[in-house]
């Protein structure tokens, strides 16, 4: 029996593939370390695996309404994030890290988590690099879609020289941002690399797991060496802090009254933007004359309709798979779930990953697009709505993704990988 440290920060889509590995690990003889933050100790204690803080604790940020839309910037919210969530907390992380290790024998990074990958090359440790999304892997050949320049995908293919001069921008930026983790490079005695740490530098020579689905994107030539494709590792139970355990028969009861809803779910993270967002949502569903549910995060502080209803937290398979369709905000783990409900997608990207995890989900045929910041709009939330419902294609290529997708096992696949990497070490 080994000991395995996994190592993640970020929002619960951040979090639970790696419950999800973990537990696969578990159900494999292994004994497994999670790292992140304190305020995910209930959950990952509730799976059966073993707790180590990793800094930051999500409520040093600030207030997530405050935080939520400083973070969401197009263009100054990823270099705030980094700041943040790597820069600040990197030397306690380090430090975290190094007592998260003791008595491991392999370790896996997480894309906001390099302080181990410094870690483990300054001990000759094994690790792996994992990520969640395709964009993490910053392929030239199958570029991303930016949040901030999304015209560039509809421009005529010229080649992929754009994108390459798009990715030496952003590896510029990203090195200018990461001077940090290259002084601590320095401090461990490790050589310099040229480019940017969190590119190319973040990608063990062990392999990476590619922890999301396939038909989302094939391999390309440009990805990382040994990069391993296992599926999205999907880990989906009620929160064990929840504050309203009826919440479940209040559902059921809901369901039970009417019509399948439109569910709209913006995951832990965007649905801290949505503040004026929920009486949009209402009043698209009464323009259309559908039942809904929202997934709102906190108590909604207004009366509802009968026909909608409000949930703080609710596992997403208790209810995709019995809606009309689905609203959401393309967060890869909210998406890989929405994938096997087999049900339509509109697809409101807010920022980061989601712009491209949207987009790489409409050329599947599963749904359609609509920014976050035009869903706003009643008007036009509902006129999208009526598209994607009154479209027989989407529905049809839903079902399709949820045949392809119900077949993977991203978490046991991946603790495999995980195991033979274990067996090749030397004795």
């Amino acid at each position: 029996m080994s000991r395995i440290l996994l190592a993640t920060l970020g929002s619960l889509g951040d979090l639970h593939p790696y419950i999800a590995v973990g537990k696969a690990l578990v159900a494999r003889g292994q004994q497994v370390r999670l790292a992140t933050s304190i305020d995910y100790r209930a959950r990952v204690e509730a799976a059966g695996l073993e707790y180590a803080a990793l800094p930051p604790a999500l409520a040093e940020l600030g207030e997530p309404q405050q935080i939520a839309p400083y973070f969401f910037d197009p263009w100054r919210g990823p270099q705030r994030l980094f700041e943040a969530m790597i820069n600040v907390p990197l030397r306690g992380a380090y430090e975290a890290l190094r007592s998260a290790t003791e008595g491991v024998s392999i370790a896996v990074s997480h894309p906001l988590t390099p302080a181990l990958a410094l870690l483990c090359e300054a001990h000759a440790r094994p690790w792996l690099s994992s990520v969640l999304a395709p964009c993490s892997l910053f392929s030239v050949r199958d570029p991303p879609v930016l949040p901030n320049v999304p015209w560039l995908h509809q421009l005529p293919r010229i080649g992929s020289w754009p994108h390459g001069a798009v990715h030496r921008l952003v590896g510029a930026a990203m090195r200018r941002w990461e001077r940090p983790l290259h002084a601590l490079r320095a401090e461990l005695g490790l050589a310099p690399i040229r480019g940017a740490q969190m590119l190319d530098g973040q990608f063990s020579p062990f392999g990476t797991l590619a922890l999301f689905d396939p038909q989302l994107a094939a391999p390309q030539s440009d990805w990382p060496a040994r990069t391993m494709l296992c599926g999205a590792a999907l880990h989906d139970a009620p929160d064990p802090e929840q504050l309203e355990p009826s919440a479940h028969e209040r559902l059921e009861r809901f369901l039970a009254a009417g019509a399948p809803p439109v569910v709209f779910a913006l995951g832990s993270s965007a649905v801290w933007l949505a503040r004026d967002y929920w009486p949009q949502a209402i009043a698209a569903c009464s323009r259309l004359g559908v039942r809904g549910v929202l997934l709102s995060g906190t108590p909604l502080q207004r009366s509802l309709p009968p026909t909608v209803a409000a949930f703080d937290y609710l596992p997403y398979s208790q209810l995709f798979s019995r809606a009309a369709a689905i609203v959401h905000q393309a967060g890869i783990g909210t998406l890989a779930h929405a994938l096997r409900s087999g049900r339509p997608q509109l697809l409101t990207p807010a920022g980061f990953d989601q712009f491209d995890n949207a987009a790489r989900a409409a050329r599947l045929g599963v749904g359609r697009v609509l920014p976050f910041r035009r869903a706003h709009d009643p008007w036009r939330l509902a006129r999208a709505l009526r598209r994607l419902l009154d479209e027989p294609a989407h529905a049809r290529a839903a079902a399709q993704a949820a045949d392809t997708s119900g077949r993977l096992d991203g978490a046991g696949a991946a603790a495999d990988h995980i195991m033979a990497c274990l067996r090749a070490l030397p004795a």
